[in-house]
């Protein structure tokens, strides 16, 4: 495997100086639950920085928490579950996962007959919701682009991503082997890519980065980014450049600035940072390598 080299970013797509709102992204955010408030919120709060409009759909409790923070976050539109199909067709990607609980394995089981998401929201366990969401919106919607990660990653079936169009995923160590049942090995994040013709960031010290046909590797970062949070943050940024860049460019290029605004933030802070300073420091990276 090659190192991803900082010349790759050249290829990434920049807001040409006469464009107009929605034309260098659009993308809709579904996430949360009752219990995971803040992880949806972070991947939203760095996607609105990045693409011109953030569609976002979670529990009640956490769209009411957004809609308080309207005073900061003015550069989206936060809709309930149940208009997510109105905002589908529109969005360049879907972000799916990030905050979802996970129900326990034996879900596929759960006998529910499931013809609109109005029948998903009268399942009372959120993990079961999430299984259901997820599996109804890709089953339905193969043709978009998706970012999946969390506890949408953690209820999909392997099977799901061979009827998808454009796909990345972004397993840790342990997702990883819950999804596959293999260790995450570098062979391992290779073969899968390859069997399952999607795009696998695997999150770690150094990220493993793997396409249907060739996997580079991404360095850098430090203990700080060990914090809840900072992966978040990094599905919300892999989401946000997959609206206008292919699937690979997209993930490595989101590992590559994540680890460099962990390690800018070292220099100032020691490891005493969290997922909201990188949410404010990768722009200010961005913006050093970009322009």
């Amino acid at each position: 495997m090659k190192n991803f080299e900082e010349s790759e970013l050249k290829n990434l797509y920049l807001p040409p100086e006469n464009s107009h709102k929605g034309q260098n992204g659009k993308l809709l955010i579904i996430g949360g639950s009752e219990l995971f408030h803040a992880a949806s919120i972070w991947a939203l709060s760095i996607a609105s920085k990045i693409v011109d409009m953030v569609f976002y759909a979670s529990v009640p409790v956490n769209n009411q928490i957004v809609m308080e923070a309207k005073k900061e976050f003015r550069n989206g539109i936060v809709i309930s579950r149940e208009s997510i199909e109105d905002y589908i067709e529109e969005a360049d990607c879907i972000l799916l996962g990030p905050g979802m609980n996970r129900a326990e394995r034996g879900i596929s089981n759960f006998k529910f007959q499931i013809s609109n998401l109005g029948d998903i929201d009268k399942i009372k366990d959120e993990g079961t919701q999430t299984y259901f969401l997820t599996k109804y919106i890709i089953e339905k919607y193969p043709n978009k682009r998706y970012v999946i990660d969390a506890g949408a990653l953690q209820m999909i079936e392997p099977k799901w991503l061979l009827d998808l169009k454009s796909c990345i995923i972004t397993p840790h160590p342990g997702e990883f082997q819950r999804l596959f049942s293999l260790g995450a090995t570098p062979e391992a994040v290779e073969q899968m890519a390859g069997m399952y013709k999607t795009t696998i960031l695997l999150k770690g010290h150094v990220d493993i980065v793997c396409s249907s046909n060739i996997c580079e590797v991404v360095g850098g970062g430090n203990a700080g980014m060990s914090k809840g949070g900072t992966g978040d943050v990094l599905a919300g940024l892999t989401a946000s450049l997959f609206c206008k860049n292919e699937a690979f460019l997209s993930a490595k290029a989101a590992s590559f600035f994540n680890k460099k605004a962990g390690e800018s933030l070292f220099e100032r802070v020691g490891y005493y940072f969290n997922a909201s300073d990188l949410v404010e420091e990768i722009p200010k990276l961005m913006k050093k390598y970009l322009l």
